[in-house]
């Protein structure tokens, strides 16, 4: 028998699956950022000390940013492994939110022909971490699987009794259509996005090009 503590919704797995499988080119994007200055800074070093008086300040400068990056790094990969397994108690803001979501997939929208506007998020309280990354990433790419680039996508939270409410919106603009490959994974569908809301708690609408989603107000960290 199923213990009833890993009981998965089927709908909502396979949602996450495709978002993770979408996502995956940008998280490699996100890992290797701060290890290509890491191989720079040795090449660096290693020509300041084949020279015959190194000078040892530039040397150990040179080790404290290879420290530097090496630390940024592993602090990535931590990260990135919290989208596979997340942590059930880690919250954060709508600005954190909003912040970290754009910043995993704001290359990858450019490529593909739209750009990502934040509309500010001056709002005090916090959500759930993995439910705010969940379903706003994924309606964002929904979004982006449903409408021809180029356009521009826009998103703003405001706050209510029922919870932090994120608003996306796109319109079209004028532009280049984009240049990026063929998607590595099957587009994702409403019914995804709506698997991935009811498995967290979330309330979710959409008006055409418009979603609003409504994640549950969490305490705040003692």
């Amino acid at each position: 028998m199923t213990d009833p503590k890993f009981a998965t919704n089927a709908a909502a797995e396979a949602a996450r699956y495709t978002l993770l499988r979408r996502l995956a080119p940008s998280m490699r994007h996100h890992l290797v950022v701060n290890l290509q200055p890491i191989g720079m800074v040795h090449e660096i070093m290693d020509r300041r000390l084949k020279a015959p008086e190194p000078n040892l300040a530039d040397v150990k400068e040179g080790a404290q940013k290879i420290s530097s990056y090496a630390k940024a790094a592993l602090a990535s990969c931590v990260d990135v492994v919290t989208w596979l397994a997340p942590d059930e108690n880690a919250r954060c803001t709508a600005e954190q939110g909003i912040a970290e979501c754009l910043s995993l997939i704001a290359t990858g929208f450019t490529f593909r022909g739209f750009s990502l506007r934040d509309e500010g998020a001056d709002v005090q309280g916090e959500v759930r971490r993995a439910s705010f990354r969940n379903v706003v990433t994924g309606a964002l790419l929904w979004l982006s699987d449903e409408h021809s680039p180029p356009a521009q996508i826009s998103i703003r939270a405001e706050g209510s009794s029922e919870g932090l409410s994120v608003i996306l919106s796109l319109q079209a603009s004028t532009g280049e259509p984009g240049f990026g490959s063929t998607q590595t994974y099957r587009a994702l569908t409403w019914a995804d996005i709506e698997a991935l809301a009811d498995s967290d708690g979330v309330s979710l609408s959409r008006d055409g090009s418009r979603v609003r989603i409504t994640i549950p107000w969490r305490p705040a960290s003692a």
